[in-house]
């Protein structure tokens, strides 16, 4: 009985040992789990499939993936982990249409090591998230300047490293995106078949950066109006799609570009259709952005249709989204610009936006020439007063290929007076930007503001607020101009504007309203858009 009871006891004791030794290497496992979080870097694989998690997320319900998110960065001190988090979550917060939490969430990056301390990586991917945060608040053109410098370094094209290719990949994206709002389709697609060549399909931000790819690609490929190709690659886009059944985001912006071909045929039933379905994917997600664009388009669709009772729900829809978000991106912008100027020797291309107070002698110049233009600008008067006045406008169309606003305008101030001295030099750079502003169809952009145009142009709100109205009285009635101009053009080469309701072509050319337009076509062309419009059409019959 004792050599049995002790033959128990040390059984019992050998279990217990086992089962502590048991607990402890679970627990010394979960202690190295944590630590390898803590300390990897990039190759971390622990944290990479948090991370695509994390993405994928983004494309599922935003407000899951800033919860998810916010968990892993709250748990994980390392550097270079921290900064692609803050970038899923300031990416999920701009799917949201909170422009002013997504720039402040990148933010929160600067008070991390000094520039010359970061990683390569680091330093990469640093420049491509403040090129995605331009991009997404609409300033383009510095979002374009940072990117084309980092895609011509051969040190990053030429990386196997995972972590830069697929930033790579990122940066072609964006590019293609500049492209396609510039309307060079040519060079969007070559960067989207770039952006394709650093992608793999190892993991769900590849799979999906590649899915938009496509999508982007459909979309310009319906603006240059090859149908064809068209239809196969959003047809093969949206069978893709309804298989994998988790992806609502990019489902419903599928949708939504099928829509527009259904719009384009006049196919108006088909095209509310296609809309109602992707509303449908997330009505009941916070993706305020694309909810923006379907509810613009189902108004539109609806308007067609002659159902009021839906366009003016869908409308109402739009523009309370709409000015919620545009409010956001405005407060955005001004919050990202302070932050330049902030942290410019953080920065080189903080540095190059705030170059204006870094190289005085330069801004001093600038300001020189806004002083200089100040006389010609205020010489500018209405025109087109009369009835003479509103044919020879029609004859001026008729006979000449319209130019830009600004194009030729030469300085006519008393450079004599010993007051002012112009460089012409000087005068020439501002004027080309301003002309190439008035090229790029910016214009057209309801969400066009002067602080938007001011960063845009890296000219000090002051200095071209003052220009503006010296010339056109206001930044409205400059940007109006321009809008008018341009939907004239239209009415002018493309019969199919003739067709259209007065009220089309002022959402069209980005106006608010049917009676704004008007007034302001009639201010510029001397004659209602209805009269305009039976003058071009009796010319082409003839």
């Amino acid at each position: 009985m004792d050599f049995t009871r002790t033959i128990q006891k040390n059984t019992k004791n050998k279990l217990s040992g086992q089962k502590l030794f048991q607990n402890s290497r679970k627990i010394l496992l979960l202690i190295f789990i944590f630590s390898s979080l803590i300390t990897n870097g990039q190759s971390s694989p622990d944290f990479n499939l948090l991370a695509d998690k994390a993405f994928l997320k983004l494309y599922q319900n935003s407000d899951e993936c800033i919860t998810y998110t916010q968990g892993i960065l709250v748990s994980d001190q390392n550097t270079e982990h921290k900064i692609v988090l803050q970038n899923i979550i300031s990416q999920a917060f701009a799917m949201k249409g909170d422009y002013v939490q997504s720039v402040n969430i990148f933010a929160q990056k600067e008070d991390t090591d000094q520039k010359n301390e970061l990683s390569y990586f680091m330093q990469i991917f640093s420049d491509y998230n403040l090129a995605d945060q331009y991009q997404n608040l609409g300033l383009y053109n510095q979002s374009k300047r940072i990117i084309t410098h980092l895609l011509s370094d051969q040190k990053l094209l030429k990386s196997n490293d995972p972590a830069l290719r697929i930033t790579t990949a990122k940066l072609y994206q964006l590019q293609a995106l500049n492209s396609g709002i510039n309307r060079d389709y040519p060079a969007a697609f070559k960067n989207l078949d770039k952006s394709n060549h650093y992608l793999s399909d190892h993991n769900e931000e590849n799979r999906i950066l590649k899915m938009e790819n496509r999508i982007f690609r459909s979309s310009y490929l319906l603006k240059q109006n090859k149908l064809t190709e068209y239809n196969l690659l959003i047809e093969s886009i949206i069978s893709d799609l309804e298989q994998q059944k988790n992806q609502p985001f990019l489902l419903g912006l599928a949708y939504e570009n099928l829509s527009q071909y259904y719009f384009l045929k006049q196919d108006y039933t088909a095209s509310v259709k296609k809309l109602e379905a992707g509303l449908s994917l997330i009505e009941n997600l916070p993706f305020n952005n694309l909810k923006i664009k379907i509810y613009e388009s189902l108004s539109r669709c609806y308007y067609a249709l002659h159902d009021d009772a839906k366009y003016h729900q869908y409308n109402k829809l739009y523009n309370e989204l709409k000015t919620k978000t545009d409010s956001s991106s405005r407060e955005g912008i001004r919050y990202i610009v302070k932050l330049v100027e902030t942290n410019q020797n953080k920065n080189i291309e903080f540095q190059k936006l705030m170059f204006l107070k870094s190289f005085l002698p330069l801004a001093l110049t600038l300001f020189l020439i806004v002083i200089g233009l100040l006389t010609y600008f205020l010489m500018i008067k209405s025109k087109n007063k009369d009835l003479k006045k509103q044919f020879d406008f029609f004859e001026k169309q008729n006979n000449e290929k319209p130019q830009p606003i600004l194009l030729n305008k030469v300085s006519t101030t008393a450079k004599d007076s010993g007051s002012t001295k112009i460089s012409r030099e000087k005068e020439d750079e501002i004027l080309q930007k301003l002309e190439e502003f008035e090229k790029s169809d910016g214009y057209l952009n309801k969400n066009m503001s002067l602080s938007m145009l001011s960063s845009q142009m890296e000219i000090n709100t002051k200095y071209l607020s003052e220009v503006i109205n010296n010339k056109e009285k206001n930044f409205n009635g400059y940007i109006n101009k321009l809008r008018i101009n341009h939907i004239v053009q239209l009415l002018r080469n493309d019969s199919t504007f003739l067709h259209y309701k007065v009220s089309y072509l002022a959402e069209y050319s980005g106006f608010s309203s049917h009676s704004a337009f008007t007034t302001v076509f009639k201010s510029v062309t001397g004659m209602s858009p209805n009269a305009y419009i039976q003058e071009i059409s009796k010319t082409k019959a003839v």
